[in-house]
Formats: structure tokens, C-alpha cells, sequence
């Protein structure tokens, strides 16, 4: 998709004078608006690509309906007049479980966020906190996780693990508005955003106003986050604490539970002040070896040294995608699952490389081929059929007969007997990754 010509000329060139009136924040929307900007967030949109908003416009569709309706929808932007379509409701499972609910814009409002973020980035990351990972960057998760570890080996044996209840869903639009403000001149720009953080929410053909929330599935919600949860971070800071913050995951380390409680304290305190909750029932004080932080969890090998594993929570999520994915009644071939499943373990092990328990992994790799090896001799399905397949894979005749004879045993033979013909080197052969490198 080329992106030359989807953007039409800016109708009056910046000059000199007025490249430092934009330095500032007062006219951002003719920033926003610039070509080499739009060019630039409709290229990352186009990459990203995602699903259709409720209007059902897909990326490729975005650059023709640009060339058509951008002058009007620029200068709609210009004037503060333009207004977002309502985003459309999905869930997604979570990493450590459970469900996520995303409110999907379209593709024109996920362009015009994008737009947002590439001018507002550059101004606000840089003040942030240097405690904060999430959705900034150059910075990352596995970053954040291995500052967390630097902090328990310097002796920090206690943890405050903050978890906010509904975080998205429950950001006070004014308390955000009013920290935006203090940053941002150009109503025009505020106005839109606001706009966005009102937008509200298709489900089952209805469109739900939104008094509260900023729907995750937008390019801007992270950014917006960050904005609002930096002043805890800054708070923080003043005190001298060890913490690492990723999104809305907060994880405040300590020499004993006591200064924890303490801590849990002061946090409800400036929390509330963002008109958020702590979720009591999930957030608390605690040995670290008894806590996680996104999906990895620490513990002591041998010697005494800390090392990462697979949190528990995480560990099952996984099982549960891996046992959806590698079902026997879902009708498709071998190299149809071996296909999904092996987008879903190359995204997953690039995660969890981190961990160190290959042990953990290997057995994983164990039982994922037994699932896979039950899939064949389902498709097998009679005696005659699973004794052909199994000589014609050089079994010998006495383990094809006995095979054969309860063929469908599926879970005992993938684990005593189709191992032999089925190899390792045959579903690597199939491209499934191992876990265990």
C-alpha cells in the first residue's frame, strides 16, 4: 500500500516564524494535521492492522476513503467540530486468565488517534517517571521485571503489589482532563480528546454512554494512562522508594512488611485522590517469592539465588489456550492446529524465554505433542485405519495390532505408544516451536 498522494498538500506551507509557536502546545492541531505526520500514523495503523470498527472499514479500505473525505475531515479537525464514531465492545483473554474487555475504534478514529500520539509523545514521554515501562518507548516489560529482580537482590524482601480495580474502565475524565491541561493550550486538541474518552460503546447493536473509562484498544489510551498515573509515580519518587510501574501494574519494593503497610497506605491515599480504587482483594503486602509481576513470578535455586519462573496464573492461561487450540472436536487437520498453535507458542515463548525453568518447559513440550499426537488418532478413528498408518510409519506389526485394537484410547496411546511413530523430529518437521531451546 503506497502512501504517496493519500494525504493532500497542506494548503499553506509553515514558515520559519511559525515553527516555534509549535514548539509549544498552543497550536498542536496544525501539527497534528501536517502531512508528514499523517503519512507517518496512517503507515503505523496500516502495519498494525487489527479489526474493523462498527462502521466495518478495514486498513485497506482507510487510504481510499482518505482520498475521498480527508479535505473535508481536516478541516473538521481544524475548526474542533470533528466527532469520533462510537468503538465497538470485545473481549480477549487475559495472560494470567479471565477477560479483557477492548473498545475497538474504527480505522479512521484509530488513524486520527495515532495522529494524537505522535505529537503528544514526544512532549510528555520524556517527563515521565524513570520507574514507569508501560507503553513507552524504547522500554518494555521484560525491562520492568528485571528492574523488579535488581531490587529483591539488593535485599528488598517485601513487596506492595498494587492492582487497580478496573483501571480503564473506571479514569475519572475530568481529574484527566484537568492534568492534560496543565500541558496542552490548544482547546482544539482537548476538546477532541475529550471526545474520544466520551465516545461510547457499541454492544449488541446499542450504542452505552460512557461517563467514566478510557476504552483500551485506541492508540491514545496507554499515553493517556501514563499522564494520569505519573503523579503517583512522581510521589513516589519524592520518597525514595524502590518501585517499577507498568501501566496500571505497580509493584513497590521494601526491607520489611512493616514500611510495606505503610506504603499500601500512603498509595490508598494518592489513589484516591485520582478518584481510582486498589482492589483489596488482589493487591496487598507479601514476601516477594510469594507474589508475580506481569506473568513471572521469583524464586530461590540453588545457593540462594533469585531466578524467574512462569507464574502460576500464567502457566494455566496457557494450558487453557493450548487445550482450546488442540481440541479433538474442532474438525480441522494437523497442520490447521499445528498452524495456530505455533502463532499463539512463538508469540508466548518470546515472553517467557525469560524464565529460568527449562525443566517446566521441556514437560510442556512433552504435553503439547501428546495433544497433538491424540488429534491424529482421532482422525484415524478405526483399527484398520490407525494399523495401516502405524506400519506405513515403520511400527512394527505387534505395537500397529495393539494400537489398533482400542484405537480409541486416545490419551493413553499419545502417551505410550504413538510417541514412537510420531516423533519429536516429526512435529518439528510440522513446524511446531519447542518451548525448551
Amino acid at each position: 500500500m503506497t502512501l504517496e498522494g493519500a494525504m493532500p498538500q497542506n494548503e499553506e506551507a509553515p514558515t520559519a516564524g511559525c515553527e516555534a509557536v509549535r514548539s509549544g502546545t498552543s497550536r498542536l492541531m496544525e501539527e497534528l494535521v501536517e502531512r508528514e505526520n499523517l503519512k507517518a500514523a496512517l503507515r503505523r495503523v496500516c502495519q498494525n492492522k487489527g479489526s474493523p470498527g462498527i462502521d466495518g472499514m478495514t486498513t485497506e479500505e482507510l487510504l481510499p476513503y482518505l482520498r475521498e473525505d480527508w479535505v473535508r475531515i481536516r478541516a473538521e479537525l481544524l475548526a474542533g467540530t470533528y466527532r469520533p464514531q462510537a468503538v465497538r465492545r470485545q473481549e480477549i483473554p487475559k495472560r494470567g486468565g479471565g477477560k479483557r474487555t477492548l473498545g475497538i475504534p474504527t480505522v479512521l478514529d484509530r488513524f486520527i488517534q495515532q495522529a494524537i500520539l505522535q505529537v503528544l509523545q514526544p512532549r510528555f514521554d520524556p517527563t515521565f517517571s524513570e520507574h514507569s515501562y508501560g507503553f513507552r518507548p524504547g522500554r518494555s516489560a521484560k525491562q520492568a521485571i528485571a528492574k523488579a529482580q535488581r531490587y529483591i537482590e539488593e535485599g528488598r524482601r517485601g513487596v506492595v503489589d498494587v492492582d487497580l480495580e478496573k483501571f480503564f474502565d473506571r479514569v475519572n475524565h475530568d481529574v484527566l482532563m484537568g492534568r492534560l491541561a496543565k500541558r496542552i493550550e490548544d482547546k482544539r486538541v482537548l476538546r477532541l480528546i475529550r471526545r474520544y474518552l466520551e465516545t461510547g460503546v457499541m454492544a449488541n447493536g446499542v450504542v452505552i454512554e460512557r461517563h467514566e473509562g478510557t476504552p483500551q484498544g485506541g492508540p491514545l489510551s496507554p499515553l493517556l494512562a501514563n499522564v494520569l498515573l505519573d503523579e503517583v509515580d512522581k510521589e513516589l519518587e519524592k520518597r525514595g522508594h524502590a518501585f517499577v510501574r507498568y501501566a496500571d501494574d505497580c509493584n513497590v519494593y521494601v526491607r520489611s512488611l512493616e514500611a510495606g503497610e505503610r506504603v499500601l497506605v500512603f498509595l490508598r491515599k494518592q489513589y484516591g485522590r485520582l478518584r481510582l480504587r486498589i482492589n483489596e482483594e488482589k493487591s496487598g503486602v507479601a514476601r516477594v517469592i510469594r507474589r508475580e509481576f506481569l506473568g513471572i513470578a521469583f524464586w530461590r535455586g540453588a545457593g540462594g539465588k533469585l531466578r524467574r519462573r512462569v507464574a502460576d496464573k500464567a502457566l494455566e492461561a496457557m494450558k487453557n489456550r493450548v487445550w482450546e487450540i488442540t481440541g479433538r472436536s474442532r474438525g480441522r487437520s494437523i497442520r490447521q492446529v499445528v498452524e495456530e498453535l505455533s502463532r499463539y507458542l512463538v508469540g508466548w515463548r518470546a515472553y517467557f524465554c525469560m524464565a529460568e525453568t527449562p525443566l517446566v518447559f521441556r514437560h510442556l513440550d512433552e504435553w503439547i505433542r501428546h495433544r497433538l499426537r491424540q488429534i491424529h488418532l482421532k482422525h484415524w478413528k478405526t483399527a484398520k485405519r490407525a494399523y495401516a498408518e502405524f506400519r506405513t510409519r515403520g511400527a512394527s506389526e505387534e505395537l500397529a495390532r495393539r494400537v489398533g485394537v482400542r484405537c480409541q484410547r486416545w490419551w493413553y496411546h499419545s502417551t505410550h505408544a504413538v510417541h514412537v511413530v510420531l516423533t519429536k523430529e516429526y512435529f518439528d518437521g510440522l513446524g511446531v516451536p519447542r518451548l525448551a531451546t
